[in-house]
């Protein structure tokens, strides 16, 4: 959420970010926040002056006693104050309801380095990591691999659960456990404090992390409750800080989680009919830092070097890939993906995410800090994939094949594998 001093300020900036992320349908909403601003600043002047005539009044009814005079002029004035506050003051708090729920749907502004593009058609590709390794004989692709070795039964799960769940069976769900674990103490060893947090949170949580969009677009919610499945650690734990005012010295917090995720995956992507890349249900480990302003792109740097560590520890070939405008949840100030090679498909597909959203998720749950100048401000929080497991499993999968179809486990992942060096 956008600080309304903005529109206040340079409603010009707020028209342009939005153009930028080709969403001119808001620039209309954009005008309405600022005429209601502009009656709600009205009204609150008006009570404002309401206010000090009651003082000043009060003071000529006293004044009008000590004199013994009639005051029953100046308290009929007084009586009636009170309620023309009080019809203010419930107007301006629709109005500020009305506005709060309009500004929720204005995008964040976005970073200036972010490209300008439609969709994700327009990212940018930033560098590629490793190369793809070349097979000489015919590969399989991962649904192939897993059935054939008798380590994940999709077609149960359809029945059991429907489209978008499975069953991992021996050593592939040893292989989902290993990677968790090789993940966890990764992150603890960069100086990220391990969080297991709730599987569900409160609305006021999940509107504080998403967008209305994503929301209806994700969110599984639990009937006569209020209550979400989370889609994400990420949520739950920038929940953790709702309300939490902190100072420049316990800044940055570092955190890493891992959960089960749960989402509806609702729109153009879909869920896949069968395998593990898009799925209702997955594992994943998360890293989240609350900030100082003025460090979060240098901490965004940090979090996508871990990332690229990561796969570089696990032998997968990966590129990293700039979002777009286009591509930029209206919380996102600036985002990039990072893709793994698919050596079946011949194309690289996402595995983790990375994003700055500066002060948007702040603003919405209320987190702020105590700067060293006494100041108080809203952090930026930022969050990237550690791991989600069911995406490294295909990646793994494919790119770790063998000809006889067995699958070869990465080198740093034995230890979390008791010794096993191959899936057979």
């Amino acid at each position: 959420m956008i600080d309304i001093k903005l529109i206040r300020e340079n409603i010009k900036l707020v028209k342009e970010n939005i153009k930028k992320k080709f969403q001119e349908e808001k620039l209309q909403l954009v005008d309405k926040i600022a005429k209601k601003d502009e009656e709600w600043r009205s009204l609150k002047a008006k009570a404002d002056k309401l206010r000090q005539s009651r003082n000043s009044i009060s003071k000529q009814i006293s004044e009008a006693k000590k004199q013994k005079k009639s005051p029953s002029e100046l308290l009929k004035n007084a009586k009636e104050i009170p309620e023309q506050i009080t019809e203010i003051e419930e107007k301006t708090k629709k109005l500020q309801e009305e506005i709060k729920e309009m500004l929720l749907q204005i995008p964040n502004i976005i970073h200036k380095s972010v490209p300008i593009g439609k969709d994700d058609s327009q990212n940018k590709e930033i560098k590629k990591i490793g190369k793809p390794k070349k097979f000489n004989f015919p590969i399989k692709n991962h649904i192939e691999l897993a059935e054939k070795l008798g380590i994940a039964d999709f077609d149960t799960s359809a029945k059991t659960s429907g489209n978008g769940f499975y069953y991992l069976i021996g050593d592939l769900a040893l292989l989902n456990q290993a990677l968790i674990n090789f993940a966890r103490d990764f992150m603890i060893s960069k100086g990220y404090t391990y969080v297991e947090t709730p599987l569900m949170i409160r609305k006021k949580i999940l509107t504080g992390v998403y967008s209305k969009a994503e929301i209806n677009a994700m969110s599984y919610k639990i009937e006569g409750e209020d209550l979400y499945l989370i889609a994400t650690s990420e949520h739950p734990l920038i929940g953790m800080y709702i309300d939490r005012m902190m100072t420049h010295k316990d800044l940055p917090v570092k955190l890493t989680s891992y959960s089960m995720c749960f989402r509806k995956e609702v729109g153009s992507h879909g869920i896949n009919e069968k395998g593990l890349f898009r799925t209702h249900q997955f594992n994943k480990q998360e890293m989240v830092v609350i900030c100082k302003p003025e460090d979060s792109y240098k901490l965004y740097d940090e979090m996508l070097n871990l990332s690229v560590e990561i796969y570089k520890k696990l032998g997968i070939p990966t590129r990293i890939l700039e979002c777009c405008s286009g591509d930029l949840g209206d919380l996102k100030a600036k985002s990039c993906d990072l893709e793994f090679w698919s050596p079946v498909e011949k194309k690289y597909a996402e595995i983790g995410s990375l994003t700055n959203m500066e002060e948007a998720q702040a603003r919405r749950l209320n987190i702020k800090f105590i700067d060293k100048n006494g100041e108080k401000k809203y952090v930026h929080t930022l969050n990237n994939t550690v791991i989600a497991t069911s995406r490294a499993m295909r990646a793994i999968l494919e790119n770790y094949q063998q000809k006889d179809g067995s699958i070869k486990i990465p080198a740093v992942l034995v230890k979390y594998m008791n010794g096993k060096k191959a899936i057979k």
